[in-house]
């Protein structure tokens, strides 16, 4: 992913209003060159998400809870839908997204399974490693990133059109 600076991370988002989006705690120090897309939990509000990526040839970002008010314990994956990157205990948590437009005003979310820490492309390439360790695959790199995009694109398609 080419680097993109605050400006253009702020008005990607699509499911939240300019005064939320300009509130966003935004990461430093980010690893454009091994990321497809940027996720990230805002260290001040945890249960709060984020990801950034190109969909459709659009920059879009999205808002994402972690619901706190339940607890961990009831994690119904330990792999990430997006990644299939494989986790222990607390390694994948169930994110909700308001829907982007009338929709998501009305209150309407999609949710999903991700790593916790929102760091799939990491993952994906090797550069960090799950609690269970390596992954045991025999896709290519290219495919396990063409499989992740994929996945992450039918999320935000649900962000758009439920």
């Amino acid at each position: 992913m080419d680097p993109l600076d605050d400006k253009q991370l702020r008005s990607s988002f699509v499911n939240c209003s300019k005064g939320e989006a300009s509130r966003i705690n935004l990461p430093r120090d980010v690893p454009w060159a091994d990321l497809d897309f940027l996720g990230w939990r805002d260290p001040g509000a945890p249960e709060r998400g984020y990801l950034v990526a190109r969909h459709r040839g659009e920059l879009v970002g999205v808002t994402l809870r972690f619901p706190t008010d339940v607890t961990r314990s009831f994690t119904k994956s330990t792999v990430c839908s997006v990644c299939v990157s494989a986790h222990s205990g607390q390694g994948v948590a169930l994110f909700v997204a308001p829907r982007a437009g009338a929709p998501g005003r009305q209150g309407n979310t999609v949710g999903t399974y991700l790593c916790a820490d929102l760091r799939c492309p990491l993952y994906v390439r090797g550069k960090k490693l799950t609690d269970l360790g390596m992954q045991f695959e025999t896709l290519t790199l290219e495919e396990r990133v063409e499989r992740m995009t994929a996945n992450l694109g039918l999320f935000l398609d649900r962000v758009f059109n439920g």
